[in-house]
């Protein structure tokens, strides 16, 4: 039937309606995080970054601070300390832990087989520092104090997730005042803009210190800011340069002795071009040019590309869990009310979320360092636990939310990293275990060191590198990509060929296992009563050592290559402890032996890595395993460190318990303001949402993001399973779009009322996949381009 003129216009406006209000629900309100007055600490100022500068200003109104941070900028050098007789005490040190003498097995390891020296306590060991601070003091007509009793009014300081800016307004004695702040994509500079809404109203005083080794001078109107770190033998170590020019719309900028000042400007740009001469870079050349380039370009457009390129990574993934009731509110305020009533506000999670991608696209890029303990984001020279790279999980976590949240590229510098590992890991290999391959232990930084810690309590465990080796193929499991697997092959090989040599068989089982070892930082009671942390065959490094052996035998087989090597591990795997030994109280064993912990809630859940990240122990394949890890996770407890309560929050998600997850999630969304040293209990976020130990440690926010990703999507178990883990207060109605799923596929979905009523699964090639929707398994067809299906 043809329809009349009028009828057709009406449906035309009717479709048009219905598509406008589709896009007006489809849009989510910005990501952003806000506050209504300055940062009183500097875990309350605003994260910006983008990859290898950093800063994060406090926003003050009279004088500011803001931290800067190059990623690259480290002390110490690097350094041979292996003990090259280490190996000829291996013998005797396995003889006392066959015959239970674990103490005196690890007294033996203290004597002769930690590395040579003070390890990481030592200046050549080196830290990830703060560049500096750029402090900037305000004058206003009379210099008064600007508080609220003296006119200030309005103030709102903000970090935009969606553009990657920071922003700081108020209003002081009827004049507006607006400064913007990023750290540019585009030109990789640091760059401030301050304006008001009456001309001649900036004026300011810029100058840079440290707390130590720097020095400041004028070159014409440029600031320059530069020293030389300890390299822990002649003190001549890494050098840094930071040049700072203020390019004024009006008004003057006068060059002090060592300060900038400006004086009556209708608008001033600060840029800031920093560097440092990590691997023999020319870093006074290339910051000259840096500088230039952006000087020269229009802010207009030097912030459209900025956003344009962070957008490009960011803009992947959007991610709905409904509104609440304190959206309107500060960031502290929701994070206050959240953790009192965490289901009237929804939308904090997914935030929360869109937090970590931010801050992993902001602290580590293609070609440079991945992200340490610290991000980039660094306030002091002695940072907490010197800001290195701890490989007992969390470096490894800091990766964990990449790839499933669709930033699979950010991967790559940590297996830059990890190829420089190898080298000295062969000598280390060689020293102490007279074996072939490589090993790096628990800890490592800039400088490739792969040597036992200092301490046997900790500094002997053997699985680093088999830990960081499953971080590497999980980006060839997500992307397919076979150059890459091609290209990390020898790491993944000569990883295997250290575990294939060092393994020693136990008589009493017969299985092969790691001898000496230590279940990461915790330990045990003998028979005796005494205590040690050295053992063999810790469960953690049986489940690295299988989950290692059969990706080198995959990948063997996908590259078609090494078939001899190949059968030497398919033989050596059948006595390979199996993933998990039920112990008699239903849990998991942390060892080989069903020793008594001396804290059954230690921080470190390492017996069950086979659940996470690896796919060992599912609650399809293996549900005695899984039933077991779930007393384990009971005993241990919900608190913790911040990247602990993140680590508990995965394994509970990979459990499919939706609300213990979410109960994990509201734990580490707990507001805090300690700053010591802590190992136990009290974990949480800063008013920043920076993850807090205490102190700030990273790791946390990519653990907690990673955790949110796990409960809507998991690929791990042969299928793709939508919602696998979704809390009550989740169910009502969302939508993801844009993560990723093993294989290559990229999976966007709606749910309502806790069951997806529409999907999306786009892959590199058409065919078919399994995916489990709402309790069933299906054989869905995957084309490039897929419109939605609707359930």
């Amino acid at each position: 039937m043809t329809l009349k003129p009028i009828n057709r216009y009406k449906l035309i406006y009717s479709l048009i309606l219905c598509t406008i209000c589709l896009s007006a629900a489809a849009r989510q309100p910005p990501l952003k995080l806000w506050y209504d007055r300055p940062a009183k600490i500097w875990e309350e100022t605003l994260p910006l970054g983008n990859g290898r500068l950093g800063m994060t200003p406090d926003g003050g109104v009279q004088k500011e601070k803001i931290v800067l941070n190059d990623i690259t900028l480290w002390s110490g050098s690097p350094q041979d300390a292996n003990n090259y007789e280490a190996h000829k005490s291996l013998p005797e040190i396995r003889r006392l832990i066959l015959e239970g003498k674990n103490d005196e097995a690890q007294d033996l390891v203290n004597q002769h087989f930690i590395c040579k020296g003070p390890g990481s306590g030592g200046a050549q060991w080196g830290k990830f520092q703060t560049l500096g601070d750029l402090d900037i003091t305000y004058l206003y007509p009379g210099n008064p104090i600007v508080t609220a009793a003296t006119g200030l009014q309005s103030y709102r300081r903000e970090l935009s997730l969606d553009h990657a800016l920071a922003t700081t307004t108020f209003k002081y004695n009827g004049v507006n005042y607006y400064r913007t702040y990023f750290t540019s994509f585009d030109d990789d500079v640091v760059i401030i803009r301050i304006t008001a809404d009456l001309p001649g109203a900036v004026s300011c005083q810029i100058s840079m210190s440290r707390a130590e080794r720097y020095a400041t001078r004028m070159e014409g109107k440029e600031l320059q800011f530069y020293g030389q770190l300890d390299n822990g033998t002649d003190g001549r170590g890494m050098e840094y340069l930071a040049r700072v020019q203020a390019k004024a719309t009006g008004g003057t900028v006068i060059a002090g002795s060592n300060s900038l000042q400006v004086k009556g400007a209708d608008e001033l740009l600060l840029i800031v071009s920093a560097g440092t001469n990590f691997r023999g870079k020319d870093y006074k050349a290339e910051t000259a040019k840096l500088l230039s380039t952006a000087l020269n370009k229009p802010y207009i457009q030097q912030r459209e590309r900025h956003i344009a390129r962070f957008s490009r990574l960011f803009k992947r993934v959007s991610l709905d869990l409904g509104q609440g009731k304190s959206g309107h509110l500060p960031t502290d305020q929701r994070l206050n009310l959240f953790y009192k009533n965490a289901q009237d506000d929804p939308a904090l999670p997914a935030l929360f979320y869109q937090f970590g991608r931010y801050l992993s696209i902001s602290s580590t890029r293609l070609g440079l360092l991945p992200p340490n303990l610290q991000g980039l984001w660094a306030k002091e020279i002695n940072t907490p636990w010197n800001g290195d790279y701890h490989l007992d999980v969390n470096v490894q976590m800091n990766h964990w939310p990449l790839e499933v949240s669709n930033l699979s590229e950010l991967n790559l510098p940590l297996a830059d990293l990890v190829k420089g590992l190898v080298k000295p890991g062969e000598r280390t290999a060689k020293a102490y275990y007279n074996a072939n391959g490589w090993i790096a232990h628990v800890i490592t930084n800039v400088w490739g060191f792969t040597e036992p810690g200092e301490s046997a309590s900790w500094g002997v465990a053997n699985a680093g590198s088999g830990w960081l080796c499953n971080n590497l193929w999980d980006h060839y499991a997500f992307t397919l990509d076979k150059n890459y697997l091609n290209n990390i092959y020898p790491v993944l090989k000569g990883s295997a060929q250290f575990y294939n040599d060092a393994l020693i068989k136990d008589p009493k089982t017969g299985w092969w296992v790691t001898s000496p070892s230590v279940s990461p930082e915790n330990s045990f009671y003998l028979p005796n009563g005494r205590t040690a942390n050295v053992s063999m065959g810790p469960t953690i490094d049986n489940q690295i050592v299988r989950d290692l052996f059969n990706n080198v035998i995959t990948a063997s087989k996908t590259l078609g290559i090494d078939p001899e090597f190949r059968k030497i591990l398919e033989e050596k795997l059948k006595l390979v402890p199996p993933p998990g030994v039920i112990s008699p109280s239903g849990r998991i064993q942390e060892w080989l032996e069903d020793y008594k912990e001396t804290d059954p809630q230690h921080r470190h859940i390492s017996h069950l890595w086979g659940l996470y990240p690896a796919s060992l122990i599912t609650p399809t394949a293996t549900p005695e395993l899984a039933a077991a890890a779930r007393k384990t996770l009971e005993v241990r407890g919900d608190d913790g460190p911040s990247w602990t309560i993140a680590y508990k929050l995965l394994f509970w998600a990979r459990l499919q318990d939706g609300n213990r997850a979410f109960k994990l999630l509201r734990e580490i969304l707990k507001p805090t303001s300690r700053t010591d040293i802590n190992y136990g209990a009290g974990g949480g976020v800063y008013p920043n949402m920076l993850s807090a130990g205490p102190p700030f440690q990273i790791d946390g926010n990519f653990g907690a993001a990673a955790g949110i990703a796990e409960m809507l999507l998991q690929s791990h178990d042969g299928f793709i399973d939508l919602l696998p883990a979704v809390p009550d207060s989740w169910k009502i109605q969302g939508s993801v779009k844009g993560l990723k799923a093993r294989g290559n596929y990229t999976v966007s979905f709606s749910w309502k009322a806790g069951k997806v009523t529409s999907y999306t699964i786009t892959g590199p090639q058409a065919g078919k996949v399994k995916v489990k929707i709402n309790g069933q398994l299906l054989a869905v067809a995957v084309k490039t381009g897929l419109i939605p299906q609707q359930r």
